[in-house]
């Protein structure tokens, strides 16, 4: 049986999974008709990372293609580690089980040490309830070498006929066949991707990371009479949006600090080379309000 602990509060009430990468397992609003999801959560069945309501990314966010990267003279080895994928994809902290450090009633803490080809890193994760949200705090310490690291968070959302997705970004990369980057476009030239008035997803595939984004959104669901806001602490100025289809029933959008194979890219868009001791600070919140009738 897959282990839960809930933190709760007035507003909300959340289960955190730390065998299955320490991941948001659901995470309700506590509205005055009742307990609506803020995400897609999980509610029995296999315990898979992605069945979960939100995954945590280090030491990286999405695929490194070229089976690795190089980096200051040396070639850093990667292999792929989810099954059907050609590349290593959002690190490893996502697929491990996490120790709890502190759990109290409103805050959770816990933490990972990793290994991943020549990452070696401790990430430590802090849940925490106010007013104002779910505030998840991921803290990622360098112990090997010096590596350019990055990372994020990958919540899952509810996607209904009536959801609406509300950000603003400058460019979106287009992708290819196999999910890499290939051309980085200004939005105003896909007005089908353009969220900065509030715009339904779109019908066919989205997998995109979307950059210049301000650190804000808001996600409007009619159906719950709830708005989700996502506020984006320093350092994630990327947000990925993926649904694969109008029936799939969710879509992500995902707060990360660079793009798609960054580590293969000139100049490392997003990335923080991490000499050993170093630690990169990520943070996420996820609020809600009630919708006017």
């Amino acid at each position: 049986m897959t282990r839960l602990i809930e933190i709760v509060d007035e507003r909300h009430r959340v289960a955190i999974a730390p065998e299955v990468g320490a991941a948001i397992a659901r995470a309700d609003a506590m509205t005055r008709e009742g307990p609506v999801p803020m995400l897609r959560g999980w509610h029995g069945g296999e315990p898979a990372p992605f069945a979960m309501g939100s995954n945590l990314l280090a030491p990286f966010s999405n695929r490194i293609s070229g089976g690795g990267f190089s980096f200051e003279g040396r070639f850093h080895r990667l292999a792929p580690n989810l099954d059907g994928e050609p590349y290593p994809i959002h690190g490893d902290g996502f697929q491990a089980a996490w120790t709890v450090m502190d759990a109290g009633a409103s805050a959770v803490t816990l933490s990972h040490d990793g290994t991943m080809g020549d990452f070696v890193y401790r990430a430590i994760v802090r849940y925490a309830l106010s007013d104002a949200g779910l505030q998840t705090t991921l803290e990622i310490e360098n112990r090997g070498a010096a590596l350019p690291f990055g990372g994020g968070f990958h919540p899952w959302f509810v996607r209904s006929p009536g959801t609406r997705l509300d950000f603003r970004a400058e460019r979106v990369w287009s992708e290819t066949e196999d999910h890499l980057p290939i051309d980085h476009v200004p939005v105003s030239e896909l007005p089908h991707w353009d969220f900065s008035n509030g715009a339904p997803l779109p019908q066919g595939w989205i997998n995109n990371a979307f950059t210049g984004w301000d650190g804000r959104a808001r996600i409007i669901q009619p159906d719950a009479g709830i708005s989700i806001g996502i506020e984006a602490g320093e350092g994630l100025d990327v947000a990925v949006v993926f649904s694969p289809a109008p029936d799939c029933g969710f879509f992500c959008f995902e707060p990360v600090s660079h793009g798609v194979d960054a580590h293969n890219q000139p100049g490392l868009p997003g990335l923080v080379t991490l000499a050993t001791g170093q630690t990169l600070r990520l943070s996420m919140r996820l609020g809600w309000t009630p919708l006017e009738p």
